[in-house]
């Protein structure tokens, strides 16, 4: 019979009871049938993202000024039967995102957007030079804005979308000697606000994630560089500041972020969301 609930959970009786029918179906957070570009999408984060978006139906678009890192991150979901597309491209030139998306959209419509592509930096203000601060600004930062102004009005055009930009912790957290990083991550929040406001009447949600350390091969490097021969002594110092006592897991963002961008978040817009094991409200 249309509408019988099926069982799926069990009451205090024992008995089970249903919870499953035909007006509320059971959903795992797909995508098919829409398309999201996803930038920086070769490594780290954005490689995660790009696995689990096209895992779950999404056709990807890899922005990464990357090329081969890009490339294998289209095989690995051709050879899961996914679609990908990788385009290279430097996202604080204007003039070189503007291309890519117009080769994008002429091969059909962009449904969601992740910012991604980002660069790190350590320094107080008196060691931060200016050379280091623009580049932070140029990628985290203009590098967001040309996306966003790339994208927001093919997605008004199309009567909606979804963009989802990735923040941290260091953007609303003190956190020691990352002044540039730390700036440009508090206006990847501002715009994530602003843009959420101003295009709620144009159905276009936008929401961030802010992790706390992720383990990615930029800590490895990091590490390496900085802490040679002490690598694991340092990981594990590092690790043991977030609450839960490890870092977090690409495919844990990835999670997140397929949730956020699923029509299953279709009420959520104007959030940033702390993924940081305990470490804004637990230290």
């Amino acid at each position: 019979m249309s509408g019988v609930l099926q069982c799926i959970f069990q009451i205090p009786s024992g008995k089970s009871c249903a919870l499953a029918n035909d007006k509320h179906p059971p959903s795992n957070f797909r995508l098919d049938g829409k398309t999201a570009v996803v930038t920086g999408g070769g490594s780290g984060i954005g490689r995660a993202i790009a696995l689990k978006f096209a895992a779950n139906g999404a056709t990807i678009c890899i922005l990464d000024t990357n090329k081969e890192d890009g490339a294998k991150v289209r095989e690995e979901i051709a050879q899961a039967g996914g679609e990908a597309s990788v385009h290279p491209c430097n996202v604080s030139s204007q003039a070189d995102v503007k291309s890519k998306f117009e080769e994008i959209f002429r091969q059909g419509r962009v449904d969601i957007l992740v910012n991604n592509a980002g660069v790190s930096h350590i320094g107080t203000v008196e060691s931060t030079t200016e050379a280091d601060f623009d580049r932070i600004f140029r990628v985290n930062v203009k590098g967001f804005y040309n996306c966003l102004q790339a994208c927001v009005p093919h997605m008004k055009e199309l009567g909606g979308g979804v963009i989802l930009n990735m923040a941290s912790i260091a953007g609303t957290s003190g956190i020691a000697d990352r002044f540039a990083y730390s700036m440009s991550k508090g206006a990847a929040i501002a715009m994530t606000y602003s843009v959420a406001k101003d295009y709620l009447a144009h159905k276009i949600r936008c929401n961030c994630i802010s992790p706390a350390r992720v383990h990615t091969p930029f800590v490895d490097g990091f590490l390496k560089k900085n802490y040679a021969g002490r690598e694991k002594e340092m990981f594990n110092r590092l690790s043991q500041t977030q609450p839960i006592g490890r870092m977090g897991e690409p495919d844990e963002v990835a999670s997140l972020a397929l949730f956020l961008c699923s029509d299953e978040a279709s009420f959520i817009t104007g959030v940033d969301y702390p993924l940081d094991g305990g470490f804004c409200n637990l230290r």
